[in-house]
């Protein structure tokens, strides 16, 4: 499954939601945009999120981005 995410980081919290209208997935982080570590900080919340192992998450594309798709592994 394909997920589209929109990345907020710096935020006040570390939380996921979910916007129906557009399909697409909000993710906020506390974790500034430095040296990757707001991706990796969002990866973890996905797999939190959809209660998944983080080896089973792949960034496909939006590394440097903040709107990301990431693959997951059912």
């Amino acid at each position: 499954m394909k997920i589209q995410v929109k990345v907020k980081a710096g935020a006040k919290c570390d939380c996921v939601g979910f916007d129906k209208e557009n399909n697409i997935y909000t993710v906020s982080t506390k974790v500034p945009p430095v040296e990757g570590r707001a991706s990796e900080a969002v990866l973890k919340l996905i797999a939190g999120y959809f209660k998944v192992p983080k080896s089973d998450i792949k960034l496909k594309t939006g590394q440097k981005s903040q709107i990301k798709i990431f693959e997951i592994n059912e």
